[in-house]
């Protein structure tokens, strides 16, 4: 039997445009809404991340971040 799908909470979250953008169109690709689509990306985040590849853009956007902000 699948997993009921209940939205469970609802937080307030500050992204990039890009970042907003690029969850929009994975959205409308994948026939889900932003929050459906977030839920999907958290839910199976080791199997859609290359570990490897996530430590180096996490690097890379954290040395950009206080920059980000301003």
């Amino acid at each position: 039997m699948p997993k009921r799908f209940r939205l469970t909470r609802r937080f307030p979250v500050s992204m990039t445009e890009d970042g907003y953008r690029r969850l929009k169109k994975f959205a409308s690709e994948a026939g889900l809404d932003e929050g459906e689509a977030l839920s999907f990306l958290f839910e199976n985040f080791g199997s859609v991340t290359d570990e490897d590849a996530l430590t180096h853009r996490l690097r890379l956007f954290n040395a950009e971040l206080d920059k980000r902000k301003r």
